[in-house]
């Protein structure tokens, strides 16, 4: 590496955490949003059944009564409202259903009724979902990010948008797999141009060229989840948008995101992200 791009890096290391917080924080979850319901507003009071083999869908970063972290939102909900609230009477139902990770909405036939009350009026609800997104999903992202040693905003972003999506674990489709099977990909040193510089198997490896390969697995990974789970109704191949997103941001070089950021909405149309540009719904 020349003595220029050390240089670069090193300011780059030493100016950037390897985690999201403050603006870029505040830019990669208004993305997720765009990915999870078509604007950057944070929709708590969302709640629909996708049949994607996850049971309801539902709040800011679609928690999943078939996967457990609803289960924790409503839990944390508890823990704010001393346990008596409008969930309190699905709890058997719903704890039982995020433990046996089933997809079965019966029993629950009026959560969505409910979530969507409560997203729209309890701002105790609300709070417990910012809870467990941060919790769940930003300090499982922020972990992979300072393991890996990457410096870059949009490097982070994606790390918090795929656990969103994939899962924070080492299942097949989850984020721990995807990077492991990227890493797999070099055999060698990766020049590029990015000025941070990753360790990866023992070679010097380009940040962003460390993420276009981990785009490709991950693309490839919606195309063809390993999991059965994630293969219902093809949901996953038809948000390959979500990659493409940052692809585009990538090829117009916004790596570090302290004021806004051009991507791809859901459409494939060009949108810009600013810090200050979400709002609460």
């Amino acid at each position: 590496m020349s003595i220029t791009k050390y240089i670069i890096g090193l300011t780059l290391s030493t100016l950037v955490a390897a985690e999201l917080s403050g603006c870029a924080k505040s830019i990669a979850l208004q993305i997720t949003n765009i990915y999870e319901n078509g604007d950057t507003n944070f929709h708590y009071d969302y709640c629909e059944n996708l049949h994607d083999g996850r049971g309801f869908t539902a709040g800011i970063v679609g928690y999943c009564t078939g996967t457990g972290d609803a289960w924790d939102v409503i839990q944390e909900y508890h823990k704010l409202t001393g346990g008596n609230d409008a969930f309190s009477s699905l709890d058997s139902r719903l704890k039982k259903l995020a433990d046996s990770e089933s997809d079965s909405t019966s029993g629950i036939e009026n959560y969505c009724k409910i979530w969507e009350k409560l997203g729209k009026s309890d701002a105790k609800f609300r709070q417990a979902q910012d809870i467990i997104r941060d919790n769940t999903y930003i300090q499982p992202a922020n972990k992979y990010s300072n393991d890996l040693g990457l410096r870059l905003s949009i490097s982070q972003g994606q790390m918090y948008d795929t656990g969103v999506q994939h899962g924070t674990g080492h299942d097949a489709d989850g984020l721990g797999s995807l990077i492991k099977r990227t890493n797999s990909k070099f055999k060698s040193d990766a020049s590029g141009d990015s000025g941070s510089t990753l360790n990866i198997n023992g070679h010097q490896v380009d940040e962003i060229v460390w993420l276009k390969k981990f785009l490709d697995v991950r693309t490839d990974d919606l195309k063809h989840p390993r999991e059965s789970d994630n293969q219902g109704g093809n949901y996953w191949a038809s948000t390959v948008y979500r990659v493409k997103s940052y692809r585009y941001a990538i090829d117009q070089k916004e790596y570090n995101w302290n004021g806004s950021v051009r991507i791809l909405d859901n459409d494939g149309k060009p949108t810009t992200v600013s810090c200050s540009s979400n709002r609460r719904r």
